[in-house]
């Protein structure tokens, strides 16, 4: 069973960085797209940022665009998603996910197949 581990959440302050990385568990597991999903206090998943699998198409959510980056190492079965200029609205449980049929970059959940459970960002005012 493959599963996805997020790293490098915490408390940044408002206009500090931070940066998220996602590891897949298993050597054999070839994600195609890669996102990164988040859900703050109160409200629904919504998408921030995607990445085919080759890297040359990314989505990014308007509220994000400008800011935030988004990478891939298919070597070591990463993404990392670069959070700049935060700001306390971006506070949220961060996901990511992957796809095993998708190739361009998606903001669909239903794109993807497999989730980390999830890591905290809080951005500080």
């Amino acid at each position: 069973q493959v599963q996805l581990v997020e790293s490098g959440g915490g408390v940044v302050q408002a206009g500090g960085s931070l940066r998220l990385s996602c590891a897949a568990s298993e050597r054999s597991f070839t994600p195609l797209a890669r996102a990164w999903f988040r859900q703050a206090p109160g409200k629904g998943i919504e998408s921030v940022a995607a990445i085919s699998w080759m890297g040359s198409n990314i989505y990014f959510a308007d509220s994000v665009k400008g800011r935030f980056t988004i990478s891939r190492d298919n070597d070591k079965k990463m993404v990392c998603l670069k959070l700049n200029s935060a700001k306390p609205v971006n506070t949220a449980i961060y996901y990511c996910a992957s796809s095993q049929t998708t190739i361009r970059a998606s903001g669909r959940s239903r794109a993807y197949d497999y989730w980390g459970q999830g890591i905290q960002v809080t951005v500080s005012s």
